[in-house]
């Protein structure tokens, strides 16, 4: 009766203590701050995109997140896609899919840094950019704007291009035409971002020109995809973090169950009663007995004897023959010597084998030699 008490008290321990453990985990990882990609449309830190996305939900009720890859997007028309500071310039299979989007009759608004190689663009470098941020801009009807600009980089305008903003030092913003599609392009992702969205004349510029786009599109996609998401993918990042507070709490329950119930991890440890007797502790206590007692020469038939066995076991060599006898096989089957060595070796170690008594250093000379003999057969 005892007994069944302990154990129930020692369960009742058990998830006390999971559950505190459950309580302490919780409120750490919600007060943990969340870390946000860059240009992200769910970060409402200053690098992200959250106001500018909630901004356009509001007013057009059309917004969404666009996951997934460009070959997937939808094959309609008179659908936008914004795409803010890609990771990456993409491969030519992305691209194609991209313009294929475009030519649709679709259009994408592309803020990049340095766009240069994205759908065709080429960029200039400014050399002695200007040293302040703050520029003015001009649009197509000759409206000024400020802005801030640290890039000194501007777009390469070609002739069939619309140029939609210029400063002092070049191109700011131009649209290209693809086939029933069109493609706009800043230089000036930061502008969209929480930080700078309403400093100077940002927000105004960029709803000059993107108005008339917003009022007319069915669907409005901001692209994630090319965030580099798939690029950092891990398992902190895949499951949500209370199922990855649940998988612990599981595996942390499963190793006290089985502590509980017993189980122990590690090598199985065999009581020395049990295999002692099947040891080579004989083997040992026999060769101590023939060195205290100076028995090398029994020692040294026994090794050689037992070489003799290992001949006829893995070459054939009959165990009656004598040494001097095994000469022509021995020279068959070892690489390394000649038939004389082999010779001169057997009729040395019948002199040693025939004797009554060797010294300790005969001893361990030829022990050596038969040792090397041994596994010379054994690795054959």
């Amino acid at each position: 009766m005892l007994s069944k008490m302990s154990k129930n008290r020692g369960w009742l321990w058990l998830t006390a203590l999971l559950v505190l453990f459950m309580l302490g985990s919780y409120f750490i990882l919600s007060k943990d701050p969340q870390e946000y990609l860059s240009y992200d449309t769910h970060s409402p830190s200053p690098t992200g995109l959250k106001a500018f996305y909630t901004y356009l939900d509001n007013e057009t009720n059309a917004v969404n997140r666009w996951n997934e890859s460009p070959e997937l997007l939808p094959k309609g028309d008179n659908q936008l896609l914004i795409m803010v500071e890609p990771y990456t310039v993409p491969n030519e299979k992305i691209m194609a899919d991209y313009i294929s989007f475009l030519e649709n009759g679709n259009t994408i608004l592309l803020l990049m840094g340095n766009p240069n190689s994205m759908f065709g663009l080429n960029t200039e470098y400014i050399e002695n950019p200007p040293s302040e941020a703050t520029m003015e801009l001009t649009n197509q009807t000759g409206t000024e704007f400020e802005a801030q600009i640290n890039s000194p980089i501007r777009l390469s305008a070609e002739n069939d291009d619309q140029i939609l903003l210029v400063d002092s030092e070049g191109t700011i913003a131009l649209t290209r035409s693809f086939g029933k599609g069109s493609l706009i392009v800043f230089n000036t992702p930061q502008w969209m971002t929480n930080e700078f969205i309403v400093k100077e004349d940002h927000l105004s510029l960029i709803l000059s020109i993107l108005r008339e786009e917003v009022q007319h599109r069915e669907v409005i996609l901001f692209d994630e995809f090319s965030h580099g998401d798939q690029y950092n993918v891990t398992i902190l990042s895949t499951y949500p973090q209370w199922f990855l507070l649940i998988m612990l709490q599981g595996i942390l329950l499963s190793l006290l169950f089985l502590w509980k119930r017993g189980k122990r991890f590690g090598p199985i440890l065999s009581p020395r009663e049990e295999y002692v007797r099947f040891s080579d502790e004989s083997l040992r206590a026999l060769a101590a007995w023939h060195i205290r007692g100076k028995r090398y020469q029994d020692s040294l038939v026994i090794q050689a004897d037992y070489v003799k066995y290992m001949l006829q076991e893995r070459w054939g060599i009959s165990v009656k023959k004598a040494w001097i006898d095994r000469a022509d096989q021995l020279d068959r089957k070892l690489k390394n010597k000649n038939l004389e060595e082999i010779r001169a070796f057997l009729k040395e170690l019948s002199t040693v084998l025939a004797k009554e008594n060797v010294s300790k250093q005969e001893y361990l000379e030829w022990s050596k030699k038969l040792d090397q003999l041994r596994k010379e057969v054994e690795e054959g």
